[in-house]
């Protein structure tokens, strides 16, 4: 995992950077990132074009271009180190234009009554609006 931000309350938020982590943050969290972001990579890794590319650097150069070109998959973690949040953003390119940020908490939950100042701090540090309406997919009523 990657250092990405403070919050507040001694939380922080991290990337996830390898299926592992995402298969870790999954059961800890209990909810399917890890699927998510398996199938994110192996897009990116398809787009991915060598031309021109000397066969020896196409290993390096893919890994770079799949990093940023799938969405960031972020955890935001307590002083423990224990999962609170999970976090898919736009990929560092912003290549896709219709795509929807998504957070949430355990299995699922609603993260904002509990982690609402620190999904702002996200927001503020990476430039982007995360609001409730729009980024948790599983709003009922």
């Amino acid at each position: 995992m990657q250092f990405l931000c403070d919050a507040p309350d001694g939380r922080s938020w991290f990337r996830l950077e390898t299926e592992a982590e995402a298969a870790q943050e999954s059961v800890l969290m209990r909810h399917a990132v890890e699927k998510h972001y398996r199938r994110a990579q192996e897009e990116a890794a398809r787009s991915f074009r060598p031309d021109g590319i000397p066969f020896i650097e196409q290993d390096i150069r893919r890994a770079t271009h799949v990093r940023q070109t799938m969405p960031l998959f972020l955890t935001l973690r307590d002083a423990e180190g224990m999962a609170l949040v999970t976090a898919m953003l736009p990929s560092p390119r912003g290549t896709d234009p219709g795509f929807r940020p998504i957070l949430v908490g355990q299995a699922n939950s609603d993260p904002w009554p509990d982690y609402g100042p620190a999904i702002e701090a996200l927001a503020r540090h990476m430039r982007v609006t995360l609001d409730r309406v729009t980024c948790y997919p599983y709003r009922r009523g």
